[in-house]
């Protein structure tokens, strides 16, 4: 395919990225229209290399922020020019060389083909990169990938926190981008936007390259966010997708499975409580009313776990570039 007939950005945002960027900038394919590189106040020397490269290669564009606003909004500002330049596919690539820019291509093919709106990579499926994958990044990676489909409800993709894929423009434009994260919840923030447009997600493998780079991520301050973030992101989708959005059955299992768990759960425990110190066994009636709530409840909820499994948006909502 000539992707040089296509309008194809690529965003970079630079934070502590100095070793690397110049790399980076330099290994971008030439049918790449323009490079969008975002300065989010790195204290090192990422924006004078980037102003370095933009004098040899006129495609770069830096833009510089003045105060540290987070991956996130770094890739807001990146989105905004990529959009202004009239770009019709963005790419996202970090800057500290974990993202090959060789598998470019396998990212913005199915999005000019029309088969997908969002492609992101999946180091889930190359088992040789997997291995090079640190032992705690990768476990957290696959518990926290596990929470993201649930709150997200794309269930069908795979490593929906990897960090490198491709959009259309034209999908890109729909976005609320004042609403997206301003951190590392930027990705799961977008795809829970996406959810709502009802925009396709692929996944293409696509193995990262990890070397001595340091992650600018603390797994302390995640490790607070994320949960909440992440049942915040869940309880917006079902509130918007089965209750505002439309009211199906769906809608009806969660008015009945979640009551009837909370009455089951708390109703029980009382009376275990209250029962253990009258030092006296409970009522039948007592066990008996508490116990079938609760299986009656998961047996409830567990059919609305399988119909939100498939109600994962499958068809793209973009045309074909060609």
């Amino acid at each position: 395919m000539n992707f040089a007939k296509f309008k194809i950005a690529v965003v970079i945002p630079a934070y502590r990225v100095e070793r690397d960027i110049q790399n980076v900038l330099g290994g971008i394919p030439a049918y790449v229209k323009s490079i969008v590189v975002v300065d989010d106040a790195s204290p090192d020397s990422s924006a004078d290399l980037a102003t370095a490269a933009a004098k040899r290669d006129k495609r770069i564009t830096l833009i510089r922020h003045e105060e540290n606003r987070g991956v996130g909004g770094a890739m807001v500002s990146g989105f905004r020019k990529a959009l202004e330049l009239g770009a019709q596919i963005v790419v996202k690539l970090d800057g500290d060389g974990q993202m090959d820019p060789v598998h470019i291509p396998a990212l913005v093919t199915p999005l000019i083909t029309g088969n997908a709106d969002y492609v992101k990579g999946n180091r889930f499926r190359d088992f040789g990169a997997l291995g090079q994958m640190p032992l705690v990044r990768r476990i957290g990676n696959l518990g926290l990938s596990f929470l993201t489909k649930a709150a997200t409800g794309y269930w069908n993709i795979f490593d929906p926190t990897n960090g490198y894929f491709a959009i259309r423009a034209d999908v890109l434009a729909q976005l609320p981008l004042e609403k997206l994260d301003k951190g590392y919840f930027f990705e799961t923030s977008m795809l829970s936007h996406l959810y709502l447009l009802d925009a396709f997600v692929l996944d293409v493998t696509i193995p990262a390259r990890y070397g001595g780079e340091t992650s600018n991520l603390s797994i302390r301050r995640a490790l607070f966010e994320f949960p909440f973030k992440l049942t915040r992101t869940l309880l917006r989708r079902m509130v918007l997708k089965y209750f505002i959005f439309d009211f199906s059955m769906m809608s009806i299992y969660l008015l009945t499975g979640i009551p009837l768990l909370f009455f089951g759960l708390i109703f029980g425990i009382t009376k275990w409580i209250q029962y253990a110190n009258l030092g006296v066994a409970a009522p039948t009636g007592t066990v008996i009313l508490p116990t079938l709530s609760v299986i009656l409840a998961i047996q409830i909820l567990l059919s609305a776990i399988e119909i939100d499994l498939n109600a994962a948006p499958r068809k793209v909502i973009s045309k074909a570039l060609v």
